[in-house]
């Protein structure tokens, strides 16, 4: 009997140039140990995959794909299969190892996965079609900070050994996994930032990366900060996310929210934007945003080119980042130093459902930590909170959320929900919970379990109906 192949393979899944150039900095900084061989495993989520430009095509994926020894696809892997949606039957696991083993040259080798989202597929695919790898999570965002979205089979939440994370709220950890006792590894901040500025900085310019009023718009953003007028003042740059993807706001609250953006800019003084929309965005989004800008007699450059906001960041140093809750907004504030402002937040929570939304936790942190557009004492003056403001205040507000959001899952911190909601609750705090979810899991906040008739009463129902009326005509 041959012995057991001693050789490593660590295979990394990214979907994202984000996410592959925080594998790179994780890699650069010796985040991972040596393998004999490393592979990129790349996946298009996009629902119409086979036209939709994949990670590969890029702009600066070459930059990033020096760090690993093959690229893959998993696309083509499980063609005519959707990596959002496939998982193989029980059955069919050892046939499908089996396979990818000897497609992908494998043979004996011990395997490594490290993943992202590994609550929903590809990443839950692709470690079930291995079951003895070890894995790694990292995170492509803000939504590792919060609980785990699903309740992770035991024998693959046993064998994740670390979530990986930029540090972009210094003082917090992220709660995802916690019910593993999985321990939270930051990638270093200076390696991603190495990583980010070996990135081509060719987006927007002349050369038809951006659209705008006028060419001058065009080289004012390709040229660095200062407007086309010579002024010397770095443009604001709005960030987009197409949200009505994702179904948390309608196309027309959409672009109402890039119109706010605008004037929210304007208002603070700047007359030199720049709109980095999302890259799966339909072009017509960002029209009565250019529109709103010619009226305030602002310029608006529109940026087409699929580059990272980070690439921006480094290239204009705008004066000012805005954007409803994107992981660019923290990016922005933490790794880079730029003012930043938010718009948005407080309307998208009152309406994000189920409750559970991963987005929750996102716009929590933005919305809690982030100055309003609106004020503009509070954009000026503001600046990132130390490590020991986030542990005391936001490290309480986050678990009480997280615990709302996912009780079972992180049934141990309870009775921290509990402590921050008996003291915390005010006119401020009360946007990110809901009374009928507290009152749902009898956390303080909620109506007593005596009284929780009274909503569905009708009797109590006519009586605060004949308040009303009676309310209203006296002070007709």
């Amino acid at each position: 009997m041959a012995a057991p192949s001693t050789a490593c393979t660590q295979i990394f899944l990214a979907s994202t140039l984000y996410g592959t150039a925080t594998l790179a900095a994780g890699i650069d900084a010796g985040s991972f140990p040596p393998a004999g061989r490393r592979i990129l495993l790349t996946s298009n989520h996009s629902l119409t995959a086979e036209i939709s430009p994949g990670l590969t095509d890029m702009p600066g994926f070459a930059a990033l794909r020096t760090r690993f020894d093959e690229v893959l696809d998993w696309n083509a892997a499980i063609a005519p299969q959707h990596p959002s949606a496939w998982a193989p039957r029980p059955e069919d696991v050892p046939l499908w190892e089996r396979q990818l083993r000897a497609v992908w040259g494998l043979g004996e080798d011990r395997v490594e996965l490290i993943v992202e989202s590994i609550q929903v597929p590809p990443a839950r695919t692709l470690c079930t079609l291995f079951p003895g790898a070890a894995v790694d999570v990292y995170a492509d965002g803000l939504m590792s900070y919060g609980p785990t979205r699903f309740r992770l089979d035991p024998q693959l939440g046993m064998r994740v050994r670390r979530v990986l994370h930029l540090d972009l709220v210094p003082g917090l950890e992220p709660l995802l996994l916690t019910e593993f006792d999985v321990r939270p590894e930051l990638v270093p901040a200076p390696e991603f930032l190495k990583v980010l500025a070996e990135l081509p900085s060719d987006g927007p310019g002349p050369a038809g990366a951006c659209e705008a009023a006028d060419a001058g718009a065009c080289e004012a953003a390709g040229a660095g900060p200062g407007p086309a007028a010579g002024a010397g003042e770095a443009p604001a740059l709005l960030l987009g996310q197409y949200l009505s993807a994702l179904e948390l706001l309608s196309p027309q609250e959409e672009e109402d929210l890039h119109v706010e953006m605008v004037r929210g800019a304007h208002a603070l003084g700047h007359r030199e934007l720049v709109f980095k929309p999302h890259p799966s965005a339909p072009a017509e989004y960002s029209r009565r945003a250019e529109a709103e800008a010619g009226r305030l007699g602002a310029r608006l450059t529109v940026v087409t080119a699929p580059v990272l906001a980070e690439t921006l960041y480094q290239r204009l140093r705008p004066a000012l980042v805005v954007g409803c809750f994107s992981t660019g907004l923290l990016t922005a504030a933490t790794l880079y130093g730029l003012p930043v402002a938010r718009t948005g937040t407080e309307a998208v929570l009152a309406r994000l459902t189920p409750y559970q939304n991963s987005n929750r936790i996102p716009l929590t942190l933005v919305d809690a930590l982030l100055p309003a557009l609106t004020d503009a004492r509070a954009v000026a003056r503001w600046s990132a909170p130390g490590p020991e403001e986030v542990r005391g205040t936001l490290k309480g507000l986050l678990t009480a959320v997280g615990f709302t959001m996912q009780p079972q899952i992180l049934a141990s911190r309870r009775a921290e929900a509990e402590r921050y909601l008996a003291a915390r609750l005010d006119d401020r705090t009360w946007r990110y919970f809901k009374r009928r979810r507290l009152t749902t899991l009898g956390l303080p906040g909620g109506i007593p379990a005596q009284l929780s008739f009274l909503p569905a009463s009708p009797a109590v129902r006519r009586v605060v109906r004949r308040l009303r009326r009676l309310r209203a005509a006296r002070t007709g």
